[in-house]
Protein backbone atom coordinates (compact mmCIF):
# COMPACT_ATOMS: atom_id res chain seq x y z
CA UNK A 1 0.00 0.00 0.00
CA UNK A 2 2.93 2.25 0.86
CA UNK A 3 4.95 1.72 -1.96
CA UNK A 4 1.25 2.49 -4.60
CA UNK A 5 1.02 5.84 -3.25
CA UNK A 6 4.53 6.57 -3.23
CA UNK A 7 4.66 5.32 -6.96
CA UNK A 8 1.19 7.98 -7.60
CA UNK A 9 3.26 10.81 -5.81
CA UNK A 10 6.59 10.41 -8.03
CA UNK A 11 4.02 10.04 -10.88
CA UNK A 12 2.69 13.43 -10.35
CA UNK A 13 5.86 15.04 -9.63
CA UNK A 14 7.47 13.99 -12.90
CA UNK A 15 4.37 15.07 -15.10
CA UNK A 16 4.70 18.80 -13.08
CA UNK A 17 1.29 18.35 -11.48
CA UNK A 18 1.47 20.65 -8.74
CA UNK A 19 -2.27 21.21 -8.39
CA UNK A 20 -3.07 17.31 -8.40
CA UNK A 21 -0.30 16.55 -6.63
CA UNK A 22 -0.99 19.24 -3.51
CA UNK A 23 -4.21 17.71 -3.50
CA UNK A 24 -3.07 14.07 -3.50
CA UNK A 25 -0.72 15.16 -0.53
CA UNK A 26 -3.76 16.22 1.56
CA UNK A 27 -6.07 13.70 0.98
CA UNK A 28 -3.05 11.49 2.06
CA UNK A 29 -2.84 13.31 4.99
CA UNK A 30 -6.29 13.24 5.85
CA UNK A 31 -5.93 9.15 5.59
CA UNK A 32 -3.49 9.11 7.87
CA UNK A 33 -5.58 11.31 10.41
CA UNK A 34 -8.41 9.22 9.73
CA UNK A 35 -6.62 5.84 10.44
CA UNK A 36 -4.69 7.02 13.81
CA UNK A 37 -7.99 8.18 14.66
CA UNK A 38 -9.87 4.80 14.13
CA UNK A 39 -6.47 3.30 15.98
CA UNK A 40 -7.28 5.57 18.83
CA UNK A 41 -11.00 4.80 19.02
CA UNK A 42 -10.08 0.96 19.47
CA UNK A 43 -8.17 1.26 21.77
CA UNK A 44 -10.48 3.71 23.68
CA UNK A 45 -12.76 1.14 23.17
CA UNK A 46 -10.55 -1.84 24.48
CA UNK A 47 -9.08 0.21 27.26
CA UNK A 48 -12.81 1.02 28.46
CA UNK A 49 -14.18 -2.49 27.47
CA UNK A 50 -11.32 -3.53 30.06
CA UNK A 51 -12.66 -1.51 32.43
CA UNK A 52 -16.20 -2.07 32.80
CA UNK A 53 -15.39 -6.14 33.59
CA UNK A 54 -12.51 -4.97 35.87
CA UNK A 55 -15.12 -2.75 37.71
CA UNK A 56 -17.95 -5.73 37.38
CA UNK A 57 -15.12 -7.96 39.22
CA UNK A 58 -14.69 -4.99 41.75
CA UNK A 59 -18.46 -4.39 42.37
CA UNK A 60 -19.20 -8.37 42.92
CA UNK A 61 -16.14 -8.12 45.23
CA UNK A 62 -17.22 -5.31 47.48
CA UNK A 63 -21.11 -6.95 47.34
CA UNK A 64 -19.86 -9.72 49.53
CA UNK A 65 -18.08 -8.00 51.33
CA UNK A 66 -20.62 -5.44 51.93
CA UNK A 67 -22.63 -8.01 53.20
CA UNK A 68 -20.58 -9.56 55.00
CA UNK A 69 -20.40 -6.54 57.20
CA UNK A 70 -23.85 -6.50 57.59
CA UNK A 71 -24.37 -9.56 58.71
CA UNK A 72 -21.26 -8.91 61.50
CA UNK A 73 -22.71 -5.16 62.40
CA UNK A 74 -26.32 -7.06 63.17
CA UNK A 75 -24.42 -9.06 65.13
CA UNK A 76 -22.96 -7.05 67.57
CA UNK A 77 -26.26 -5.01 67.55
CA UNK A 78 -28.31 -7.34 68.73
CA UNK A 79 -25.76 -8.25 71.33
CA UNK A 80 -25.54 -4.73 72.62
CA UNK A 81 -29.57 -4.86 72.74
CA UNK A 82 -29.45 -7.35 75.20
CA UNK A 83 -26.62 -5.83 77.28
CA UNK A 84 -29.02 -2.69 77.26
CA UNK A 85 -32.14 -4.64 78.21
CA UNK A 86 -30.02 -6.54 81.23
CA UNK A 87 -28.61 -3.59 82.17
CA UNK A 88 -32.05 -1.58 83.00
CA UNK A 89 -33.70 -4.89 84.00
CA UNK A 90 -30.88 -4.99 86.93
CA UNK A 91 -31.69 -1.40 87.90
CA UNK A 92 -34.94 -2.08 88.16
CA UNK A 93 -34.07 -4.97 90.20
CA UNK A 94 -32.33 -2.25 92.39
CA UNK A 95 -35.52 0.04 92.44
CA UNK A 96 -37.63 -2.52 93.15
CA UNK A 97 -35.69 -5.38 95.31
CA UNK A 98 -39.04 -7.44 96.10
CA UNK A 99 -38.97 -8.81 92.46
CA UNK A 100 -35.08 -9.72 92.31
CA UNK A 101 -34.35 -13.31 91.77
CA UNK A 102 -30.59 -14.28 91.97
CA UNK A 103 -30.61 -16.80 89.10
CA UNK A 104 -31.91 -14.00 86.69
CA UNK A 105 -29.42 -11.44 88.91
CA UNK A 106 -26.52 -13.72 87.86
CA UNK A 107 -27.71 -13.96 83.99
CA UNK A 108 -28.15 -10.22 83.64
CA UNK A 109 -25.17 -9.79 84.67
CA UNK A 110 -23.52 -12.23 82.37
CA UNK A 111 -24.81 -10.42 79.01
CA UNK A 112 -23.08 -6.98 80.85
CA UNK A 113 -19.53 -8.43 80.65
CA UNK A 114 -19.76 -8.50 76.55
CA UNK A 115 -17.51 -5.74 74.90
CA UNK A 116 -18.92 -6.15 71.02
CA UNK A 117 -16.58 -4.68 68.21
CA UNK A 118 -17.66 -4.11 64.93
CA UNK A 119 -14.62 -5.54 62.82
CA UNK A 120 -15.29 -4.76 59.15
CA UNK A 121 -13.60 -5.97 56.10
CA UNK A 122 -11.89 -3.48 54.66
CA UNK A 123 -11.02 -2.76 51.00
CA UNK A 124 -8.83 0.11 50.51
CA UNK A 125 -10.28 1.49 46.96
CA UNK A 126 -8.84 5.19 47.54
CA UNK A 127 -5.38 4.62 47.65
CA UNK A 128 -5.35 1.32 45.15
CA UNK A 129 -6.55 4.10 42.55
CA UNK A 130 -9.45 1.27 41.79
CA UNK A 131 -11.82 3.58 43.04
CA UNK A 132 -12.33 5.53 40.02
CA UNK A 133 -12.97 2.41 38.16
CA UNK A 134 -16.96 2.92 39.41
CA UNK A 135 -19.08 4.98 37.36
CA UNK A 136 -21.27 5.33 39.87
CA UNK A 137 -20.66 9.08 42.31
CA UNK A 138 -22.45 8.57 44.89
CA UNK A 139 -21.65 4.81 45.32
CA UNK A 140 -18.00 6.75 45.15
CA UNK A 141 -19.04 9.17 47.47
CA UNK A 142 -20.29 6.64 50.11
CA UNK A 143 -16.86 4.36 49.80
CA UNK A 144 -15.01 6.89 50.15
CA UNK A 145 -16.17 7.72 53.40
CA UNK A 146 -16.85 4.72 55.02
CA UNK A 147 -13.48 4.24 56.45
CA UNK A 148 -14.22 7.73 58.62
CA UNK A 149 -17.70 6.41 59.61
CA UNK A 150 -16.32 3.17 61.00
CA UNK A 151 -14.05 4.86 63.05
CA UNK A 152 -17.10 6.98 64.57
CA UNK A 153 -18.61 3.62 66.19
CA UNK A 154 -15.12 1.67 67.34
CA UNK A 155 -14.80 5.02 69.09
CA UNK A 156 -17.18 4.68 71.18
CA UNK A 157 -16.61 1.04 71.07
CA UNK A 158 -13.51 1.59 72.82
CA UNK A 159 -14.61 3.81 75.49
CA UNK A 160 -16.99 1.02 76.70
CA UNK A 161 -14.45 -1.63 76.37
CA UNK A 162 -11.29 0.69 78.23
CA UNK A 163 -14.35 1.67 80.74
CA UNK A 164 -15.70 -1.89 81.15
CA UNK A 165 -11.56 -3.59 81.52
CA UNK A 166 -10.50 -0.45 83.69
CA UNK A 167 -13.62 -0.15 86.28
CA UNK A 168 -16.62 -2.31 86.10
CA UNK A 169 -14.89 -6.25 85.62
CA UNK A 170 -12.52 -4.68 88.93
CA UNK A 171 -15.30 -3.57 90.50
CA UNK A 172 -17.41 -7.12 90.27
CA UNK A 173 -14.32 -9.09 91.02
CA UNK A 174 -14.24 -7.25 94.54
CA UNK A 175 -18.06 -7.46 95.72
CA UNK A 176 -19.21 -11.07 94.14
CA UNK A 177 -17.62 -14.17 93.50
CA UNK A 178 -16.69 -13.82 89.56
CA UNK A 179 -16.04 -17.37 88.93
CA UNK A 180 -19.71 -17.93 88.96
CA UNK A 181 -20.39 -15.04 86.30
CA UNK A 182 -17.72 -16.69 84.05
CA UNK A 183 -19.44 -20.23 84.56
CA UNK A 184 -22.58 -19.03 83.63
CA UNK A 185 -21.29 -17.48 80.58
CA UNK A 186 -19.92 -20.57 78.88
CA UNK A 187 -22.98 -22.53 80.36
CA UNK A 188 -25.21 -20.19 78.25
CA UNK A 189 -22.89 -20.04 75.10
CA UNK A 190 -22.79 -16.56 75.43
CA UNK A 191 -19.02 -16.92 74.12
CA UNK A 192 -20.98 -17.59 70.38
CA UNK A 193 -21.77 -13.85 70.10
CA UNK A 194 -17.90 -13.09 69.82
CA UNK A 195 -16.87 -16.11 67.74
CA UNK A 196 -16.08 -15.72 64.35
CA UNK A 197 -17.21 -19.21 62.99
CA UNK A 198 -20.80 -19.93 64.70
CA UNK A 199 -19.88 -23.59 64.15
CA UNK A 200 -16.91 -23.94 66.58
CA UNK A 201 -16.91 -26.29 69.30
CA UNK A 202 -17.22 -24.34 72.46
CA UNK A 203 -17.11 -26.20 75.81
CA UNK A 204 -15.07 -25.20 78.89
CA UNK A 205 -16.55 -27.42 81.82
CA UNK A 206 -16.16 -24.35 84.36
CA UNK A 207 -18.25 -24.92 87.09
CA UNK A 208 -19.89 -22.64 89.50
CA UNK A 209 -18.28 -21.98 93.19
CA UNK A 210 -18.98 -24.24 96.02
CA UNK A 211 -19.28 -21.21 97.99
CA UNK A 212 -22.67 -19.67 98.79
CA UNK A 213 -23.44 -15.98 98.03
CA UNK A 214 -26.06 -13.49 97.90
CA UNK A 215 -25.33 -12.13 94.57
CA UNK A 216 -28.52 -9.95 95.52
CA UNK A 217 -26.51 -7.96 97.75
CA UNK A 218 -24.73 -6.73 95.10
CA UNK A 219 -27.62 -4.44 93.85
CA UNK A 220 -27.10 -2.48 97.04
CA UNK A 221 -24.38 -0.98 96.60
CA UNK A 222 -24.89 2.35 94.68
CA UNK A 223 -21.76 2.32 92.23
CA UNK A 224 -23.48 -0.78 90.89
CA UNK A 225 -26.21 0.95 89.61
CA UNK A 226 -23.78 3.83 87.76
CA UNK A 227 -21.43 1.05 86.35
CA UNK A 228 -25.23 -0.51 84.82
CA UNK A 229 -26.20 2.81 83.67
CA UNK A 230 -22.74 3.86 82.00
CA UNK A 231 -23.32 0.19 80.45
CA UNK A 232 -26.40 1.03 79.30
CA UNK A 233 -25.35 4.32 77.92
CA UNK A 234 -22.27 3.80 76.02
CA UNK A 235 -23.82 0.57 74.14
CA UNK A 236 -27.12 2.08 73.32
CA UNK A 237 -24.59 5.28 71.57
CA UNK A 238 -22.98 2.40 69.82
CA UNK A 239 -26.35 1.20 68.40
CA UNK A 240 -27.17 4.41 67.57
CA UNK A 241 -24.15 5.20 65.42
CA UNK A 242 -24.34 1.70 64.76
CA UNK A 243 -27.89 2.32 62.79
CA UNK A 244 -26.43 4.85 60.71
CA UNK A 245 -23.75 2.84 59.38
CA UNK A 246 -26.86 0.16 59.09
CA UNK A 247 -28.10 2.66 56.68
CA UNK A 248 -24.80 3.52 54.55
CA UNK A 249 -24.45 -0.43 53.51
CA UNK A 250 -27.75 -1.20 52.62
CA UNK A 251 -27.97 2.06 50.49
CA UNK A 252 -24.20 0.92 49.08
CA UNK A 253 -25.22 -2.90 48.40
CA UNK A 254 -28.31 -1.06 46.88
CA UNK A 255 -26.47 1.14 44.63
CA UNK A 256 -24.07 -1.99 43.68
CA UNK A 257 -26.61 -3.80 42.33
CA UNK A 258 -28.06 -1.46 40.36
CA UNK A 259 -24.44 -1.48 38.90
CA UNK A 260 -24.39 -4.82 38.24
CA UNK A 261 -27.44 -5.11 37.25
Amino acid sequence: MIKFFRHIRQTLIMENKTSKYLKYAIGEIVLVVIGILIALSINNWNENRKERIEEQYLLIQLELEFKSNLEQLDEKIAIREQMIKASLQLLDYIDNPSQRNNDSIIKYITHTINSPTFDPILNDLISSGKLQLLQNNRLKQLLSFWTSEIIQVTEDENAWRKLAADVYFPFLKAHINYRNVLANYWKTNRVNAVLIDKNQKTELNLTPSKYIEDISKLLDITDFEDHLADCATWNKLVNIQSETLRNRILEILKLIQQELN
